[in-house]
């Protein structure tokens, strides 16, 4: 039913889900920005700060996009704050007539990955170009929040990050907002809790798995996963 590939932008992924009996789907928090092509509408799924469930029908489909964090402010044109745990439509966001034209070739597109990709790619280079009005709020600059994560995924602190990227920590606070809808701290929360979940999904203990992904122990690691995802590992685990 899911399915998923590596995107030619950089660190990104195209993911599809087919049909599926009726039921509910939870996507959990990942600091992430996605362009959905869900039902026939183009649609930014916002960062969440919890587990979004979804409705799940027989004759649903989605392919989707999704951004690695920080990138989403640059296609979309909005500080990530603004779609935080929200899913909205790209005509409320764009020209009407402009998704409208896109909705079309999307839906008449051989592969709706490939033509997804084609779009974000397009807003990517416009900004980096300066030449997309919108698309490049402060704070969503790509080596600030590229190097951001990568400071958070070594275990830096708030204070350690803002001195190595040379700023203050309300400034900080303030970019991490536009870049990926909330700040350093939670952000460092989601993306250790993702680490978490590949870990045990490869087959680590729990014990092992809070170690390796910087809990203070297997508690840690449970208090952590039930705030962001509503269950526990192990229910995340038989999903």
């Amino acid at each position: 039913m899911y399915q998923e590939r590596p995107s030619r932008i950089p660190g990104a992924v195209v993911w599809s889900h087919g049909a599926a009996p009726d039921g509910t789907g939870l996507v959990l928090p990942d600091g992430c920005m996605d362009l959905l092509l869900w039902n026939g509408e183009l649609v930014v799924a916002g960062p969440d700060t919890r587990a979004h469930e979804f409705s799940r029908r027989p004759e649903h489909s989605i392919t989707g996009l999704r951004l690695a964090p920080g990138t989403g402010p640059r296609v979309f044109g909005v500080r990530a704050f603004e779609v935080r745990d929200q899913r909205v439509p790209l005509a409320g966001m764009w020209p009407a007539r402009e998704v409208r034209e896109l909705t079309e070739r999307m839906l008449a597109a051989p592969d709706r990955g490939v033509a997804l990709e084609s779009v974000a790619g397009a807003r990517l280079a416009a900004a980096a170009e300066g030449a997309a009005p919108g698309a490049r709020p402060e704070g969503a600059e790509g080596p600030l929040t590229d190097a951001v994560v990568a400071l958070l995924t070594r275990g830096y602190g708030v204070r350690e990050i803002a001195r190595e990227v040379g700023l203050s920590e309300r400034q900080l606070h303030r970019r991490c907002l536009d870049a990926f809808g909330y700040g350093a701290k939670t952000l460092a929360r989601v993306l250790r809790m993702r680490t978490a979940l590949r870990l045990a999904d490869g087959g680590t203990p729990l014990s092992e798995t809070a170690f390796r992904a910087g809990y203070a122990d297997q508690a840690h690691l449970a208090r952590e996963v039930r705030a962001l995802a509503g269950t526990s590992m192990t229910g995340l685990m038989s999903r």
